[in-house]
């Protein structure tokens, strides 16, 4: 795969024209696609509009911008999609349309092509299977803005050809990403072991550890850009939540994922996040500062949160999702994370972390503090994860 193969992107959404826009700067020529017309139009006027933004600020020629737009082009007919050796599809999460698109894409595009889905959290294996061809279907998912983001997760469905992974990392490469390969399973990595910093922070708040600002507070006090409330608020409770619920659905009701009753009134209630105004925090007009004190009980916050989050890298490692790099990397890379949290563990080592773990369960008596057989592991070895 190389720069004189077209990419077929399918979705005009952000993430849609974000993928457009890595491809082209990476010389592509790139076809994009939408049923929606209107979309297709602002998408491309909002590409304009950031390339006449830069070359303003003199972080582009108005030769170069131009050069890129003019490799950009759309397509309203999914037949048009036709010359592409990969397509990219970035739609809706849901797997019932994304399979009718999968499976009109595989009588459009050449042989030789490939297929990949930017999904975050539905299985590239059961997209792949609305094909004739599964072997040329993969998962590549960007981080929002793709342009921006340096992750992208790599993940081959069960059928996938076993060359296509290794070729598909090359790719990224050449598109300046920072890949990662991971097993096809539910939230793949980021979003299967970024849980804990939602479900456990809202723990918190409901037994009354904290309140949303302080949990905040504690957490940025680390190095985390943002405190799970703001965040959460950011991505969109609406969305937030599915994800949960989806990964939670999908590990057949693990106790480790299951969603907040908290965050499920949030979005009952239309308090969103930021785009209502309104979310954990109020934004806007009349809207009052958010607390920035960090509480007295910081360490023990952090130290909850932490201990999840590592306790589900050392799990996902464990069940061979990925390899203990590209964990590290995926959660520095993809959610912006101060340390990897296989790192982080090693810093106070496994004894530390399997100790706060078992006194939780003990005090609360919940599977979701149930400690991982690897992090059980090193602890009884004294081994440390990256060595």
């Amino acid at each position: 795969m190389d720069n004189s193969m077209s990419i077929g992107v399918i979705g005009a959404g952000t993430m849609g024209i974000g993928i457009a826009q890595v491809a082209a700067e990476a010389g592509h020529k790139v076809i994009v696609f939408d049923t929606r017309k209107e979309a297709l139009d602002k998408a491309v006027a909002g590409l304009r509009g950031l390339m006449d933004k830069l070359v303003a600020k003199e972080k582009r020629t108005r030769a170069d911008a131009e050069a890129l737009l003019g490799r950009i082009s759309t397509a309203e007919n999914l037949e048009q999609l036709a010359p592409c050796g990969l397509v990219i599809e970035a739609i809706v999460e849901n797997l019932g349309v994304k399979q009718d698109v999968f499976k009109k894409l595989d009588t459009l595009v050449a042989a030789d092509a490939v297929l990949a889905t930017n999904t975050s959290s539905l299985s590239v294996t059961a997209i792949a299977a609305a094909c004739s061809r599964p072997e040329r279907v993969i998962g590549l998912h960007f981080f929002n803005p793709a342009p921006l983001m340096p992750l992208v997760e790599v993940v081959p469905g069960l059928a996938t050809a076993a060359e296509l992974g290794q070729q598909c990392i090359a790719l990224m490469r050449d598109w300046g990403k920072t890949p990662v390969l991971c097993k096809d399973t539910p939230g793949f990595i980021v979003n299967r072991v970024a849980r804990p910093f939602y479900g456990e922070s809202l723990r918190m708040y409901e037994e009354g550890i904290a309140d949303m600002p302080a949990i905040d507070a504690a957490l940025r006090g680390v190095g985390f850009r943002m405190g799970p409330f703001e965040l959460m608020d950011l991505i969109g409770n609406d969305i937030n939540f599915a994800v949960t619920k989806s990964v939670w659905e999908a590990f057949f009701y693990e106790p480790r994922y299951k969603p907040s009753l908290t965050q499920q009134r949030q979005v009952e209630s239309g308090r969103l996040g930021r785009k209502t105004g309104r979310g954990f925090h109020a934004y806007g007009e009349g809207a009052g500062a958010i607390s920035q004190e960090v509480p007295k009980n910081a360490d023990a916050i952090v130290e909850r949160v932490l201990a999840m989050l590592i306790n589900e890298a050392a799990d996902a490692l464990f069940l061979r999702v990925a390899s203990k790099e590209d964990i590290d990397l995926a959660m520095t890379k993809g959610v912006n994370y101060p340390k990897g949290l296989l790192a982080w563990a090693d810093e106070k080592g496994a004894t530390h972390w399997l100790a706060v773990l078992e006194k939780l369960q003990a005090r609360t008596g919940e599977e979701r503090y149930r400690p991982s057989p690897l992090l059980r592991e090193h602890a009884e070895t004294g081994t440390l994860f990256h060595v």
